[in-house]
């Protein structure tokens, strides 16, 4: 395509960057995906993410209001279009008063609360609505967007006369690098001075070919490189190893306002499957949201013993699930792993009450922990 006028700061003759993001975004959506198109769709896809990645190097720095300090066990994030009642269900789970009003765009800047909840302390945030296009920095877009990629748990908060806004918040989540309930795909590049691409695979392909895989490396200028692939990925995984700027969170989609509406318009919202219905005005559900956050954010309570003595069951330690004595130990005091001899556990994790493990042994929930150190 052929572009005859000429946008500020660009070279006479090439377009600008996002219409050619835009001309791209059309070829991927005019393309039928199949064996044959699989390359093709696939250095696209490649051409795309670094355009987009210099689209998004060029954007401006946060404003004031959207630095938040982490703090607590973990921080969950409530993301949603403008006036889907963030702000009441904020007030509902903690002690924070954001400001509530029946008109869109009320929060201005995070509004932080704390959740306490089975002795964890869960910061959660309160954001400005995000609208479509916020990826690209619509709507301060991009501000709120990085608030979500630092935190631990993403709340997608639509209310009950739109639940179809669940796709639109995804797909900017999505295109902002926020990869929802997924992990890292088990994939290594290691670049190396000479010699092309070597790619080889532990787990059988049948997204992506081995030409693929080395076209999209050299579009991002990686010529020299042993791949090792260990699980079956598509050319966006790839894309996304590649990159390496990726968040990778678990989520819960909620449905707020139902209060407000009768059975049948509960039932249409429920088509998307949410995860839960609430209503933060009324606190219907807002106990089992709760649990469902502690649950998400994989913590688990582990309870110190000192030699001799009662363990305190009062003021469990949090720790994320599948946390080692290791990491116990490093939580406690940095001293504490050097001098380490063994633990003994009271506990799901124990096979009988008092049982001596190694420093790498995985905790469980409600465990008693004992350390002997030299």
């Amino acid at each position: 395509m052929t572009h005859k006028h000429v946008a500020a700061g660009t070279e006479k003759g090439s377009p600008r960057l996002s219409d050619r993001i835009a001309e791209l975004e059309d070829e991927l959506r005019n393309t039928k995906y199949n064996k044959r198109t699989q390359h093709h769709v696939g250095l696209v896809k490649a051409k795309l993410a670094r355009l987009r990645e210099r689209q998004q190097a060029r954007s401006k720095p946060a404003s004031e209001g959207f630095a938040v300090k982490k703090s607590g066990d973990a921080t969950v994030i409530l993301v949603g279009l403008p006036s889907v009642g963030k702000s009441t269900l904020l007030n509902a789970l903690t002690n924070a008063q954001s400001k509530t009003a029946a008109y869109a765009f009320t929060t201005l800047s995070v509004i932080p609360g704390l959740l306490e909840y089975k002795h964890a302390k869960i910061q959660v945030l309160d954001v400005p609505g995000i609208v479509e296009g916020a990826a690209s920095g619509s709507g301060r877009g991009r501000e709120v967007l990085g608030v979500v990629r630092s935190s631990d748990l993403a709340l997608l908060i639509m209310d009950v006369f739109h639940p179809e806004q669940v796709d639109v918040l995804r797909k900017e989540l999505n295109n902002s690098g926020v990869r929802l309930d997924q992990q890292r795909p088990d994939v290594k590049i290691m670049p190396r001075p000479r010699g092309g691409i070597t790619v080889s695979s532990t787990a059988r392909l049948t997204m992506i070919d081995e030409r693929t895989i080395k076209d999209v490396l050299s579009e991002f200028r990686l010529n020299n490189a042993d791949v090792l692939i260990r699980e079956d990925i598509s050319v966006d995984q790839l894309i996304d190893v590649v990159e390496d700027r990726c968040i990778y969170m678990p989520s819960i989609t909620v449905v707020t306002k139902i209060d407000l509406v009768d059975q049948k318009a509960l039932a249409n919202a429920g088509l998307i499957r949410p995860d839960l219905m609430v209503s933060g005005e009324k606190g219907t559900n807002i106990g089992v949201l709760k649990e469902l956050i502690f649950s998400r954010l994989n913590l688990i309570r582990l309870y110190c013993k000192e030699i001799g003595k009662k363990p305190d069951l009062d003021v469990p330690m949090i720790m994320r699930r599948n946390s080692t004595i290791r990491s116990m130990c490093d939580r406690l005091h940095r001293d504490f792993a050097k001098r380490f001899r063994f633990a003994r556990i009271w506990g799901r994790s124990a096979k009988f009450p008092g049982q001596k493990k190694g420093i790498e042994h995985v905790l469980a929930d409600g465990d008693i922990v004992e350390i002997h150190t030299r």
